[in-house]
């Protein structure tokens, strides 16, 4: 299931989404705003170019939207009928699950939305592609 060539193998561990060897992410898992989301322009393995187009991730923002409502109602359906908590006090778990969540939102996001569009192809050292 984790295997190289898989998808969940590229969001899981950040990497490239076509050659699953270089790193998505400029930094490791951060609290940092200014480092959350950043990028290598391309990859450092395969030359992939991330931004294909200007705004690309712009749609990361509908993924990062669908992540959120689910998160939204799973906290709501825990702390509602798990722990019994009123309206009042669900709502502020809610909130601050999602604040304490929104780095992993935010990268979740972004590596969710190039494997939509890029898939996973093997290279030899020999064909690594010069874009």
């Amino acid at each position: 299931m984790f295997k190289k060539g898989t998808k969940i193998y590229s969001i899981v561990k950040g990497k490239c989404p076509r050659c699953h060897e270089g790193d998505f992410f400029r930094y490791k898992f951060t609290f940092n705003p200014s480092k959350i989301t950043q990028l290598h322009s391309n990859c450092p393995s395969c030359n992939l170019k991330y931004m294909m187009e200007p705004s690309f991730f712009y749609g990361a923002m509908y993924v990062n939207y669908g992540i959120t409502v689910a998160l939204s109602i799973i906290v709501f359906l825990i702390s509602k009928l798990l722990f019994g908590f009123t309206l009042l006090q669900s709502f502020i778990v809610i909130i601050v699950a999602l604040v304490v969540l929104a780095p992993v939102n935010l990268r979740l996001s972004r590596i969710l939305w190039i494997n939509m569009f890029v898939g996973y192809k093997k290279f030899s050292q020999k064909q690594k592609p010069q874009e």
